[in-house]
């Protein structure tokens, strides 16, 4: 491999590996990221895009142009709209959230940073988000590239994912264990 990166493996791995290779070969690893991310934003915030990167009742033509229109729309760049388009004719829009996943993960092991999955009830704030990034670098002893999810059922608190690792600080797990405490005194 001529980035010297570990290779993902599985679906989403493969077509993640194929985008970094292009995106190393082409200085685009930055662009190429940035329209992942808006592409992932768009589909947290269209329920009618999800239905159609995740049903199989729509056809292949339908859905290659539909992306290609959603893609050009928004202006990302040629190899994140090629990308998709492949995917998409290829049948495996479904695996589209993994690949954007793997993607990550790949630009993160190639700047040296760890990954981190934060999930909070809110939307953080900046000095939250710095906040946060400075404790885990600190924690961890690398780098952290953090990428945010909002999940209102937590209540309050968050949940931390770093590799392996999970810490949850939730208000809903909190509550969840209290509640287990409480059934077995009774």
């Amino acid at each position: 491999m001529a980035s010297g990166q570990t290779e993902a493996s599985g679906l989403s791995g493969r077509y993640a590996t194929a985008l970094f290779e292009l995106a190393l070969d082409q200085k685009a690893i930055d662009a190429v990221a940035d329209d992942l991310s808006q592409l992932q934003a768009m589909i947290d915030e269209s329920d009618d895009l999800r239905r159609l990167i995740e049903s199989p009742l729509f056809s292949r033509d339908a859905q290659s142009k539909a992306m290609a229109a959603i893609t050009e729309k928004a202006g990302l760049s040629e190899i994140v709209c090629n990308t998709v388009g492949v995917i998409a004719q290829n049948r495996r829009l479904f695996a589209l959230e993994d690949i954007i996943r793997a993607y990550r993960t790949l630009v993160s092991e190639h700047r040296g940073e760890v990954e981190a999955e934060v999930t909070s009830a809110a939307p953080l704030t900046d000095s939250q988000r710095k906040s946060l990034e400075t404790s885990l670098k600190d924690a961890i002893g690398s780098t952290v590239a953090v990428t945010t999810n909002v999940d209102p059922e937590l209540l309050g608190g968050m949940v931390v994912r770093v590799g392996s690792r999970m810490i949850d600080s939730s208000l809903r797990t909190k509550l969840q264990r209290l509640q287990l405490a409480m059934k077995g005194t009774a």
